[in-house]
């Protein structure tokens, strides 16, 4: 077996998975986000397939949380 094209499928099936989730799900965690960090705004807060990327460095901005920490909060609330 090849340990890092096993780990290059597991991860990029975890990335996949996280942006589905995010695409599906955006508008709910939207909501969540502007109730927890009130300086957000709704351009701030603009979801764009592909750039979830730009999106995140948006809110990592104001918030100054990291990437994973926001991710892993998002995908607490249920």
């Amino acid at each position: 077996m090849n340990i890092r094209h096993s780990f290059f499928d597991t991860t990029f099936k975890t990335i996949y998975m996280d942006k589905m989730e995010i695409k599906g799900r955006w508008n709910e965690w939207k909501g969540k986000l502007k109730q927890a960090h009130g300086n957000l705004t709704d351009d701030d807060l603009k979801y764009e397939e592909g750039k979830e990327d730009e999106m995140f460095g948006r809110i990592q901005k104001k918030t100054g949380q990291a990437k994973d920490d926001l991710v892993k909060w998002l995908k607490s609330l249920g």
